[in-house]
C-alpha cells in the first residue's frame, strides 16, 4: 500500500504566536506520578491534545538493555498514562521503535515499559514489524534534507496520521546532536530502519521530522524524564546523575532548549534547536520561554557534551570528516550489516562489561534505582 496518510484537519497553533511554556516540577519516588500529572496540567496538555482523539505515546528505548537516563522510565510512562486516564483520555497506544542495533522487544521488557503498559491496559505497537504499514507521505511544509535522502519518497507509520503524540523522552546528552530530547525522539517513530541514512544531515532532519509532525498529529506534546539525567557520550556510554525532575510543554523545541539549559548548555548553539527556532517551529530562545513550576534561573547541571566514544569517532570521521567517501559505502551497501556488528560488540560487549554494569550497580542503590527494581 503507498496511499498518503490523510493530515490532522486541526491546524495547530504556532509556538511562536503566544509565549511558548515549559513546566519543571521537582519530584521524588514517593510523588513522581502525581508530579509528572501536575507538570503536564501546568503545561497545559489539555488545550493541544483533542480528548476524542486517540494519543500516542511514543516511547524512547536507545538500548534494550537498562541503563540509568538512557531510555523512557518506567515511572514517567506510568505518570502520563495514570493523567491522560485521571482526565477522560481513554484511546491510548504506546508506540515503540527498534533500530539496527536495538530490539525493541528486549527493550520493553529490560526496560520495564511492558510491566506498565499490560498492568494499565494500554496496547502497543512495534513500528518496524509487521502487520504495522509505512506509507508514502508529501509533507506540506518545505523539507530541508528528507526529500533529498529519500528521494524516491518520505513514508511514515499508516497508524499515526491524525492522532495525537506524546514523546517521552529523557534529559541526556548525545555525541551525534550534542542533546538530546522531544525532538530527537520523533527520530525513531517516524523514519523507518533506513534513518541512519541522516546522520550526517541528523539536525536539519530533527526539523524536518517536527515539520512533518505538525502535520500529520493531530495533537504534539513532550513529557522529558531528568529523575535520572545522563551527560558525557550519550545515548549509551553516559554517566547518570539524579537532577529528580519532570519537564513538560507543548512547544517541542521550547522543552529541549530548556533542557539544554539547565543542563548548562547554550541552547541556541545547537543546530536543530536553533533551526527550528529561526523556522517558526517554536521557540528555542530561553528567555522568551515562560518556566512554570520550579524556578530554574540558578540551574547549572555542568553537563559535559562534547564527548566521543571509540566508535562514535569512527562514525564522525565518515559522516564530516576524511573518511566521507565511505559514507555511501558504510551506510548503503551489503557491509552494511558489518557497522551493525561494530555498534553491538562496542556497546554491548566492551563499553556494557568494563563500565556499565559497574555504574548500573551503584545507581540501583539510589531511591531512583530502587523505585525502578520495584517495577
Amino acid at each position: 500500500m503507498t496511499t498518503q496518510p490523510s493530515a490532522s484537519d486541526s491546524t495547530p497553533t504556532s509556538p511562536t504566536s503566544q509565549k511558548s511554556v515549559v513546566a519543571v516540577v521537582r519530584t521524588t519516588p514517593q510523588t513522581v506520578l502525581d508530579d509528572t500529572g501536575a507538570a503536564m496540567r501546568m503545561a497545559g496538555y489539555q488545550d493541544v491534545l483533542p480528548i476524542a482523539d486517540p494519543v500516542l505515546l511514543k516511547i524512547n528505548i536507545s538500548w534494550q538493555h537498562w541503563y540509568p537516563a538512557c531510555s523512557t522510565s518506567p515511572w514517567q510512562l506510568e505518570g502520563v498514562i495514570k493523567t491522560l486516564r485521571e482526565d477522560g483520555y481513554k484511546d491510548l497506544i504506546g508506540a515503540h521503535n527498534g533500530t539496527v542495533v536495538v530490539d525493541s522487544y528486549e527493550g520493553e521488557v529490560a526496560n520495564k515499559h511492558k510491566p506498565v503498559t499490560d498492568r494499565l491496559g494500554v496496547p502497543t505497537v512495534h513500528l518496524d514489524v509487521p502487520p504495522n504499514e509505512w506509507v508514502r507521505y508529501e509533507p506540506k511544509g518545505e523539507m530541508l534534507v528528507l526529500d533529498k535522502i529519500f528521494p524516491e519518497g518520505i513514508t511514515v507509520p499508516a497508524s499515526f496520521a491524525g492522532k495525537s503524540i506524546i514523546q517521552l523522552p529523557t534529559m541526556k546528552t548525545h555525541v551525534f546532536t550534542t542533546m538530546t530530547g522531544a525532538m530527537k525522539n520523533a527520530f525513531g517513530g517516524l523514519l523507518n530502519r533506513k534513518r541512519h541514512w541522516t546522520h550526517s544531515v541528523i539536525h536539519e532532519t530533527l526539523v524536518d521530522l517536527l515539520t512533518i509532525q505538525k502535520e500529520l498529529h493531530s495533537g504534539l506534546f513532550a513529557v522529558m524524564d531528568g529523575t535520572f539525567a545522563g551527560d558525557g557520550p550519550g545515548p549509551r556510554a553516559m554517566r547518570w546523575h539524579t537532577p529528580g525532575v519532570m519537564l513538560a510543554s507543548a512547544d517541542q523545541v521550547a522543552i529541549d532548549a530548556i533542557a539544554a539549559k539547565m543542563m548548562g548548555l547554550d541552547p541556541m548553539s545547537i543546530d536543530f534547536i536553533r533551526i527550528a527556532h529561526e523556522r517558526g517551529l517554536g521557540c528555542g530562545d530561553p528567555d522568551e520561554i515562560e518556566v512554570v513550576g520550579e524556578d530554574i534561573s540558578g540551574v547549572n547541571y555542568h553537563f559535559e557534551a562534547v564527548q566521543n566514544t571509540f566508535a562514535s569517532r569512527g562514525q564522525k570521521l565518515i559522516y564530516w570528516g576524511p573518511l566521507k567517501f565511505l559514507e555511501m559505502v558504510w551506510l548503503r551497501s551489503p557491509l552494511v550489516p558489518l557497522a551493525y556488528l561494530a555498534s553491538n560488540i562496542y556497546h554491548n560487549g566492551y563499553w556494557r562489561n568494563l563500565k556499565g554494569k559497574r555504574r548500573i550497580r551503584e545507581a540501583l542503590k539510589t531511591p531512583w534505582g530502587q523505585l525502578f527494581q520495584e517495577y
